[in-house]
């Protein structure tokens, strides 16, 4: 993997600097840690009262993030004190029934103590808000960030104060054309501070980021680097893993960078023995611990290879949807009920759609020996000659790479999904493509397609992309968007390229519960032939090395309306928003299971 370059964004209030945007602190969880998790109060305002003046210029003072002491005598018009609460990370639309379909900006606050240090700084660090978010420390600004499912950082060090300290953010999750998602997506737009909040206390120069895993060019050999923060050069940093009987220190060059390599014979990362490695980055003042595994994955003509054996990814596709409760999923529990599901199901393999899920997720996935497929939201129409919005998804995708390069469990970076063909599509995939390799050259590079139809039942894949990518993989609806159940039974399949095959989503939908005849629509029994025609398809299918059905759980969408079937919920699930099993996931667990066994 080639060194990681971010560039760091001063931001200005009133000609004066006052924080900095820093490059991602690698595994945050690991650092000393303030959580300013819990209870944040919060403040609705549609029309953004607290960030623009009545001439809809934004304040420079007065506005809501100076968090004013609320009093008789003053013309206040907002009170954080006596607003109501809210618990983050959480979303406004699950947590607040007058905010069900809400999109527009809230603001939250909390208080919190801090203790400062001359020797450390103090970085906030919020693993996702959704999506454009304005940080206020102690009433002066310390940074902004678009897009609603990477982390971010800032050094605030400057804005602490010894004791009583708080932090406001302004969130805004309008939905605009150039953005990354665009306007139009089948997902719900929560909004809110959805993932950890943290204030880590690091030492002045800090490990920044570091890099573990298998050599790719030889064999026995596991390299990797540390990247400090600053450029400091003759610091001795060290990485140790002590199954291993690892110890290896090395110094610092003029760029703050320090490689290194080691001979090493690790047992192998697989799903059915999900080996992870105690993993220690370390120098004289500071000591990140880690788990890490080491695998191989590569593509080689039709087959998928994990550490040199051949493979079929029996997979299902994931939203971030909280198991039970609805709205957006945080947390390790919701993880573990998730991926709980998907292994009772046969699964060797989840699709985390179509964004960069939580952290929580992936390395839950990575423990139990699930492979993962992560994706940037670049869905269906985006701006694609716009530039800026260009630099939007390219930024998502390296802090997808970024926060994840060290985690086994993913194999597949993906780039997009469902995008119509034009030659400015392809451009800016392309692009995107070229930019995945120089941050990371060690895993796939996939992204989902569609299928054109072509006469007497011939289904051709034609998509300009198909050199771009290690694996084409491609969505098709046979049964619930195009022909009937039947249909599977009289359809070809041409792939007309050398790489293995992933059909990346298929389905139908059904209310949980709704039984009827298996040609009407919306009942269970109509779903369940959907997956025993398409499945028993699938066996047609030449070089076909995995398959994630849509989806796993019942799930949120503004798009799905039908009242009584629907309500506002996707239900292509194999399991109901209340964790009830439809009979379509057992033809899945059925048909996986005589996968597992051919594979084996």
């Amino acid at each position: 993997m080639k060194k990681i370059v971010m560039l760091c964004c001063t931001f200005l209030l009133m000609g004066k600097a006052i924080a900095q945007e820093v490059p991602l602190v690698s595994n945050i969880a690991a650092r000393n840690n303030i959580t300013l998790n819990g209870k944040w109060s919060y403040i609705v305002d549609p029309l953004e009262n607290g960030y623009y003046d009545y001439r809809l210029m934004p304040f420079k003072n007065n506005g809501f993030f100076e968090n004013k002491k609320w009093n008789a005598t003053d013309l206040t018009e907002y009170n954080f004190a006596t607003s109501a609460t809210m618990d983050i990370p959480s979303d406004w639309n699950s947590k607040d029934e007058r905010l069900f379909f809400y999109e527009g900006t809230v603001w939250f606050q909390k208080d919190f103590n801090y203790k400062k240090d001359a020797k450390t700084k103090g970085i906030l660090h919020f693993g996702a808000v959704n999506y454009d978010a304005k940080v206020y420390v102690n009433g002066k600004l310390a940074g902004t960030h678009v897009g609603g499912y990477t982390p971010f950082n800032f050094d605030v060090t400057d804005l602490l104060v010894d004791g009583n300290n708080f932090v406001v953010v302004k969130v805004d999750n309008k939905r605009h054309k150039d953005n990354v998602p665009t306007v139009n997506m089948d997902w719900w737009n929560y909004g809110g501070i959805t993932r950890d909040v943290t204030l880590a206390q690091v030492p002045n120069t800090y490990v920044e980021d570091y890099l573990v895993q298998l050599d790719k060019k030889e064999k026995g050999k596991i390299s990797g680097w540390i990247k400090l923060n600053s450029e400091t050069a003759n610091e001795s940093v060290s990485v140790s893993i002590p199954e291993l009987k690892i110890k290896k220190s090395v110094t610092t060059d003029a760029k703050g960078m320090a490689y290194f390599e080691i001979k090493a014979n690790p047992v192998l990362w697989t799903p059915e023995k999900p080996k992870l490695y105690e993993v220690t980055i370390s120098k004289a003042d500071e000591n990140i611990a880690d788990q890490i595994g080491f695998r191989t994955i590569e593509a080689k003509g039709k087959e998928i290879l994990l550490n040199g054996k051949k493979v079929f990814l029996r997979g299902i596709s994931i939203h971030e949807e909280a198991p039970f409760r609805s709205g957006r999923a945080w947390s390790e529990d919701d993880a573990i009920t998730l991926l709980n599901w998907a292994k009772e199901l046969g699964c060797n393999y989840v699709r985390l759609a179509h964004y960069p899920h939580n952290e929580n997720m992936v390395r839950q996935a990575e423990k139990m020996g699930i492979m993962i497929w992560s994706e940037v939201p670049v869905y269906w129409t985006i701006s694609w000659t716009n530039p800026d919005t260009y630099a939007n998804a390219e930024r998502q995708l390296h802090d997808m790479i970024y926060r994840d390069k060290n985690r086994c469990g993913i194999v597949i970076w993906s780039i997009a999904n469902e995008t119509p063909h034009s030659d400015e599509r392809d451009l800016f995939l392309s692009k995107l493509a070229k930019y995945a390799r120089t941050q990371d050259n060690t895993r796939l590079i996939s992204m989902a397609m569609e299928v054109t139809k072509s006469p007497n039942n011939v289904n051709t894949l034609h998509d300009n992309m198909n050199e771009f990518v290690d694996i084409v993989s491609f969505n098709q609806y046979l049964g619930w968007y195009r022909g009937t159940n039947e249909s599977c039974k009289d359809m070809q399949w041409v792939i007309p390229y050398n790489k293995p095959v992933i059909i990346s989503e298929f389905g139908g939908e059904a209310l949980q519960g709704l039984h009827g005849d298996k040609k009407e629509r919306w009942n269970e029994e109509y779903q369940e032939e959907l997956y025993i025609q398409n499945t028993q398809m699938f066996n047609r299918i030449e070089g076909l090395a995995g398959v994630s059905p849509w989806i796993l759980v019942d799930f949120r969408s503004p798009r799905r309306q039908l009242p009584n079937i629907q309500d506002f919920f996707n239900r292509k699930g194999l399991i109901s928003d209340q964790g009830i099993k439809k009979k379509a996931f057992y033809v899945m667990k059925d048909w996986y299971a005589q996968k597992e066994k051919e594979y084996k």
